[in-house]
């Protein structure tokens, strides 16, 4: 800081010298005992009234420029001052001055752009002594396992893991000190394509899957293939036999199909040091803990911590639930919700004190991939990631049970037809809370579609249409239609005219009963009936018509999505605390 470096700092906390312009909304500094000050690089820092001194004799004042000479060059970092325009008196009949903003609202101006997630939370940058932070950042190649960087214009997923990794002041005494760490916690976060909502998936770590084949940068530059694993624990997918946090993004994707954009690594000192900036978070526990494994002590009720306190919180699980890991991410699930809700607070978002604190521990804190590897880019994204309110951000698990292969049960395997499910929400772009009304009644309209009476199978005639699908679906969802379903007034038409991505189902009216039976015996969705005209059939009767798109996956495959309510999924949201135990 400026007064520290001309010996005047004192004791003085440099956050304490920032101070709120109500006028303006923007945070200035304020140093008592300089001649003159220059404002921290940041969106429109002002000179503070009564603090700018004379030009040194010999030099151009501030702004201005000689004739003859060039202008001379502000200090590397600082920008030029802007001149004040002289006071003008206000039109006749207005009251003197400009309308001002409320103050809340200027603060959530200046706050929008410097406020980026760390571990479903957030990151301070910006305006605040730019280029030491952009150097506090660690940051590693995806190695092209990613999707090349978040878009405005569609849904984001950022991959968050913490490791066990036991660096950092403090963390040796948790054991395993020279492992190279795990994915020991992992959550993907997707927040939706209109920036309403999000969801925040937990992936056991215990979670019996396949690692594939890791092309990862070496130190030297060149690229080494580290060899895929079959059958082994997720938590493998990080730090060992080398691999970086591309393998995990590699092996998340191989998964699920979700295609992530970024990746966040934290460890221990993340948790400890993030808490702290925000003077502690709060929790409830339903029970009374004591866990010496995890050094957690700590009676029923709410509690607000940080520091140590902390990471014994979100570290323990022999005393919560079923004591395994499936219990400690129920915990982990309430804190996280929890730091949310105090980064996204008045309270932080209003102070400099926690503001400089927050920019220090969450860019020291956090690898994260070199597509976002600075104060600006890790901006731009915090300013997409807080859009959504936090009543509709979810939390929840991919559904798993204890591994067969098993007797004493240690890990556990995907939970078959519920996870693929709940994958597909996610890739779909689903929500899993109730985000607007209008949206809710829409739905319900079309679901309405699919309700009511359905005709025999052989009293559906359909005219069947290529508009996307592979060569030869219509011919082959004929044949299935005609020789299984019972639809034998039915007929190839060929080749659509256009393309379509999505399967449609076309009817009139009067022809609804028969529509409903066909979206039933294709697995259709309600959006994919279009109420409208019939068409006429070889034999010049009145037909419905069905148009394969892009989606359509073979006949007799049900193209119908999820919806979050019939999922066997478990969740909660982040607006609220919930007692853990």
């Amino acid at each position: 800081m400026d007064a520290q470096g001309r010996g005047r700092a004192d004791d003085i906390d440099p956050a304490d010298q920032w101070v709120l312009n109500p006028n303006t909304g923007d945070y200035e500094l304020r140093l008592q005992s300089s001649a003159e000050q220059r404002a921290v690089p940041g969106p429109r820092a002002r000179r503070t009234a009564g603090t700018t001194a004379a030009p040194p004799r010999g030099r151009t004042a501030p702004g201005r420029e000689r004739r003859g000479t060039p202008e001379e060059a502000p200090e590397p970092g600082i920008p030029e001052p802007r001149r004040r325009r002289a006071p003008q008196a206000p039109p006749p009949g207005r009251r003197k001055g400009r309308p001002k903003k409320s103050k809340a609202k200027k603060i959530l101006v200046w706050t929008g752009g410097t406020m980026a997630f760390l571990l479903v939370g957030a990151s301070v940058g910006g305006y605040l002594y730019y280029q030491h932070l952009n150097n506090n950042i660690t940051s590693v190649s995806d190695d092209g396992a990613g999707t090349g960087g978040f878009s405005k214009d569609r849904a984001i997923n950022i991959l968050l893991v913490g490791t066990d990794k036991r660096t950092g002041s403090g963390n040796s005494g948790y054991g395993d000190s020279g492992s190279a760490g795990h994915a020991d916690t992992t959550v993907v976060l997707h927040v939706s394509k209109d920036r309403t909502n999000a969801t925040a998936l937990s992936i056991p770590r215990d979670l019996i899957t396949d690692i594939p084949d890791c092309p990862t940068t070496q130190k030297d530059g060149t690229t080494d293939v580290i060899p895929g694993r079959t059958n082994t624990r997720f938590n493998n997918s990080l730090g060992q036999e080398g691999r970086t946090p591309s393998c995990t993004m590699r092996t998340v994707t191989a998964m699920t199909g979700i295609k992530l954009d970024h990746f966040m690594i934290a460890d221990f000192n993340a948790v400890k040091t993030l808490t702290s900036a925000v003077e502690g978070v709060e929790v409830c526990l339903s029970k009374d803990i004591n866990d010496p494994d995890s050094k957690l002590n700590l009676p029923k009720g709410k509690h607000t911590i940080e520091g140590e306190e902390a990471l014994s919180f979100v570290r323990t699980r022999h005393s919560v639930g079923f004591g395994g890991d499936l219990s400690r991410i129920e915990i982990q699930q309430q804190f996280l919700s929890s730091l949310m809700r105090k980064l996204k607070s008045k309270g932080t978002l209003t102070s400099p004190t926690k503001l400089v604190k927050l920019a220090e521990a969450g860019t020291k804190a956090l690898t994260v991939d070199s597509k976002i590897g600075s104060i600006t880019k890790l901006r731009d994204l915090g300013l997409e990631l807080g859009k959504f309110d936090m009543k509709n951000l979810s939390f929840t698990t991919v559904p798993v049970v204890d591994n067969p292969a098993e007797k004493i049960k240690a890990t556990v395997v995907l939970k078959e037809p519920s996870a693929k499910d709940l994958f597909a929400l996610i890739k779909d772009d689903v929500s899993l809370t109730a985000v607007k009304q209008k949206e809710k009644k829409e739905k319900a309209a079309v679901a309405a579609r699919l309700k009511g009476t359905k005709a025999d199978p052989s009293e559906v005639r359909v005219r069947v249409l290529n508009g996307g699908a592979p060569g030869g679906s219509a011919q082959e969802t004929l044949n299935w239609l005609q020789v299984e379903e019972g639809v034998t007034k039915s007929e190839n038409a060929g080749n659509a005219g256009t393309t379509l991505k999505k399967t449609t189902l076309e009817y009139a009216p009067d022809q609804a009963d028969q529509a409903r039976r066909l979206a039933d015996l294709m697995g259709l969705p309600g959006s994919a009936m279009k109420p409208g005209k019939s068409v006429i059939n070889s034999q010049g009767l009145p037909a419905i018509s069905l148009t394969l798109g892009e989606d359509f996956k073979g006949a007799g495959v049900s193209l119908t999505t999820p919806s979050a309510g019939s999922t066997d999924v478990e969740k909660s949201t982040a607006d609220k605390v919930e007692c853990a135990g």
